[in-house]
């Protein structure tokens, strides 16, 4: 073998090494670009989970003030209205109650209830 093919050989098996070291920067920015839409990725899933968590609470407001006003519809004694222990309840569960059908002389009470997403990125009981 002579000297020429030699150094062709050995320039093939260095080519490799050569063109990895040159790739070296590519995957810093493929590595950059995975990480900026994982990120992007974690922030919606936080938002998704914050708007879930905001709608368990409404429905649990919702739940307590529709019991209260049912349970005053079924009484049926001298108190409060309804539709106030149905506020109330809503209030303590922090919502605001928007709407009651609860009609003296039926037996059923339909609540909505409202409660904004912010509200629920705050700790439970600092507020009384």
């Amino acid at each position: 073998m002579n000297d020429r093919s030699r150094g062709d050989a050995e320039g093939r098996r260095a080519s490799p090494v050569a063109r990895m070291e040159a790739d070296w920067g590519s995957v810093t920015v493929l590595s950059a670009a995975v990480m900026a839409a994982l990120v992007v990725l974690a922030m919606g899933a936080s938002d998704v989970a914050r708007v879930l968590h905001a709608a368990s609470r409404a429905q649990t407001a919702a739940d307590a003030a529709a019991l209260a006003a049912a349970q005053a519809l079924a009484i049926d004694e001298p108190g409060p209205e309804p539709t106030e222990l149905a506020g109330e309840y809503a209030v303590r569960n922090g919502a605001a109650l928007e709407t009651c059908a609860c009609d003296r002389g039926t037996l059923e009470a339909t609540v909505t209830v409202r409660l904004p997403v912010a509200t629920c990125s705050s700790s439970r009981g600092t507020e009384r």
